[in-house]
């Protein structure tokens, strides 16, 4: 007998050895099943990481400008608000012009009276709502999230969301996975399909590193369907989808973008109806004066005097 081994023990682990050995043996206690995962049949095109880089930056160099006529559709809400608002789809134009200038007016439907006029120079913002007489003026930075969704909606998000921006290899670690995405097949399918995600790491304001961006390209165009960009948190601060693209005199854009908002929950969807890419714009065409008579708010000091502990802080 061990040392120290009682008799009963060491009869007990005798028979849990035995067990165990016998347990392949009995069909009763396990029970295995084929776990089938759907992969997509599509024919793949393969990039490395330069290629893919060059990619964005070729694309980024060729716009200078872009003016276009889109339809939009809005919705506000999700978990946190526990509803979800649609709002019916208007046309809008669009101006941009590099490297901050934007400016979108939105039609109401049927009578095309101008139901908001909106135009950033990448720092501020200026909105006007002639419906409401209301003439709304902030910083592109968001300081702290409205009760009021749409109060939440800064030009400079629609800015970086219809135009990537190029790698800066000064400022920017740029590294590229290879990782699946689920997508629906011509038959309905919802199945697997390989991706490659460029993942953009960018310098901290106060120092530090953090993920900027990932860029999604579809291995079967291996064009940009999706680009994630983050806070210096690491939240997640917009999501935007590509689609439908066309070539544009050498450019590739897409005719949809979809952009989700999670943190303040609201979703913008701009269909592409007219798109000139290059025309010389002026700086007149994003001059907004506000009209006599208005009332103003200004959001960064409305934030400032209802929430000012948190007055300074930065979101993308």
């Amino acid at each position: 007998m061990l040392l120290g081994v009682c008799p009963k023990r060491l009869s007990r682990a005798r028979a849990i050895v035995l067990f165990l050995a016998v347990l392949p043996l009995s069909g009763c206690l396990f029970r295995s099943h084929k776990v089938e995962q759907r992969m997509s049949t599509a024919p793949l095109k393969t990039a490395t990481q330069e290629e893919l880089i060059q990619y964005i930056n070729d694309q980024a160099a060729k716009i200078k400008s872009m003016e276009a006529s889109v339809d939009i559709d809005t919705s506000i809400g999700g978990v946190k608000k526990g509803t979800v608002t649609d709002y019916k789809e208007i046309r809008g134009y669009l101006l941009v012009r590099k490297p901050d200038m934007l400016r979108l007016i939105g039609l109401m439907p049927i009578v095309r009276n101008r139901a908001f006029d909106m135009v950033s120079d990448g720092q501020h913002f200026k909105l006007w709502i002639p419906a409401k007489n209301r003439f709304i003026t902030g910083s592109n930075n968001l300081v702290q999230p409205s009760k009021n969704p749409l109060e939440n909606l800064r030009p400079q998000v629609l800015y970086a969301a219809l135009l990537l921006d190029p790698v800066d290899a000064e400022k920017e670690i740029a590294v590229m996975q290879n990782d699946y995405e689920t997508v629906t097949d011509s038959k309905g399918h919802k199945v697997l399909q390989p991706v490659y995600v460029i993942e953009i790491i960018k310098k901290k304001s106060k120092g530090g590193w953090y993920l900027s961006r990932k860029i999604i390209f579809s291995r079967t165009d291996l064009l940009p369907h999706r680009q994630l960009i983050y806070d210096e948190e690491g939240n997640l601060a917009t999501d935007a989808r590509y689609d439908d693209f066309k070539n544009y005199t050498g450019v590739n854009f897409p005719n949809q973008i979809e952009i989700w908002r999670p943190q303040e929950e609201y979703s913008i969807l701009l269909k592409i109806v007219k798109l000139e890419l290059n025309r010389p714009l002026t700086d007149e065409q994003f001059a907004l004066q506000q009209p006599a008579g208005a009332e103003t708010t200004n959001l960064d000091q409305k934030a400032a005097v209802q929430h000012p502990e948190t007055h300074g802080s930065d979101h993308q």
